[in-house]
């Protein structure tokens, strides 16, 4: 069982500060950007930042999806999402590109083991990467 991880990045119009401050908005701004591959999105706890819970469930194929239960962190340049259901992990960070950001999500969970694991090794990242180009696309909309 080894480490599978998928990342995306993109740069967006918006300085580090109030980019970090839209990733962490789990009340308002993440329910606009997340994919259709998102459903049953809920927050828990909190709404903003550090301490916020939130639920969904992630629909990465037509016969994979998965229930993440997101306990977030945040840094100086993340945000932290680590799922109480499972290994996964998202970690957004964020760093200066000259009068913007780059935005960088990257998700690693401990893959299967044998040759279901080498599979998941080498499609499930293709296929997250799809799911994050959206998400970020959309993020990148929304800071304008």
């Amino acid at each position: 069982m080894g480490q599978v991880s998928a990342s995306s990045s993109i740069a967006v119009a918006a300085d580090p500060q109030r980019a970090l401050e839209a990733i962490a908005d789990y009340a308002s701004v993440r329910p606009r950007i997340l994919s259709p591959h998102y459903r049953d999105y809920k927050v828990v706890e909190g709404g903003t930042g550090a301490g916020t819970i939130a639920e969904w469930t992630l629909q990465a194929t037509e016969k994979r999806s998965r229930n993440v239960r997101a306990v977030v962190s945040v840094s100086d340049s993340m945000v932290t999402e680590r799922d109480s259901n499972s290994s996964m992990v998202n970690t957004w960070t964020v760093t200066p590109d000259g009068s913007g950001s780059q935005v960088t999500l990257r998700t690693t969970w401990q893959g299967a083991g044998g040759i279901s694991g080498i599979f998941e090794g080498i499609f499930a990242p293709l296929g997250l990467k799809k799911i994050q180009a959206e998400v970020l696309g959309n993020l990148k909309r929304e800071l304008g």
